[in-house]
């Protein structure tokens, strides 16, 4: 298991691609929509099969009734808002995370087209659990070329943690769903990555 990408609400697609375009000097490429989802997204390559998605409601799409991330509907400031592992069997990690009692939804398919008229497809299984908010949601790619090697590229991951009010218990579940990711202790759940890119090392939480 691997951490696959970063997921970045912003309240506006044009104006995050626009804002990390000049603190990172790499300008994020347009993905996509999410048909049926309610956003679309831009993709920024950071390194090998790793990558940021920045997402915002879709205008076209304002009133889809399947939005995977609620909470952009309210979002005032950009902010990482979510994670993902990328596995070869989403089966196995449903096992564990019954082992676990964690509660989970879907297989979930997921599909956009790409600017080549391809179609990149995946599916995810997302975790459900009101005392651990934070928890990554899992993804296992098709075919099709991995995000990270047709968006564009300068910037790398140099680390990433979670901040958590219950930083034992957020551990010991990411433990039994085989993955190690730092936690440390907040007042609040917060996701926090540390990026190299052309103009330096920032932080992007």
């Amino acid at each position: 298991m691997r951490l696959d990408h970063l997921v970045y609400g912003v309240p506006d697609l044009a104006q995050g691609i626009g804002s990390l375009e000049v603190q990172t000097g790499v300008r994020a490429r347009f993905g996509g929509q999410h048909p049926g989802r309610g956003t679309h997204n831009a993709l920024l390559s950071l390194g090998v099969r790793r990558y940021l998605e920045i997402i915002a409601i879709d205008p076209e799409q304002a009133g889809a009734a399947g939005l995977l991330f609620p909470e952009l509907r309210t979002l005032a400031q950009p902010r990482l808002i979510a994670w993902a592992v990328a596995v070869d069997n989403l089966a196995e990690v449903a096992k564990r995370a019954k082992a676990a009692h964690i509660e989970t939804v879907g297989p979930l398919q997921g599909s956009r087209a790409q600017a080549d008229g391809s179609l990149l497809a995946w599916r995810t299984l997302r975790l459900s659990s009101a005392s651990l908010v934070g928890l990554p949601f899992f993804i296992e790619w098709g075919s099709a070329a991995h995000p990270s090697e047709t968006s564009p590229s300068g910037c790398s991951l140099t680390s990433f943690r979670i901040e958590h009010s219950a930083p034992e218990a957020l551990s010991r579940a990411l433990t039994s769903l085989n993955v190690e990711i730092p936690v440390s202790t907040g007042s609040q759940v917060r996701l926090a990555a540390q990026l190299s890119s052309p103009k330096g090392e920032f932080e992007l939480a």
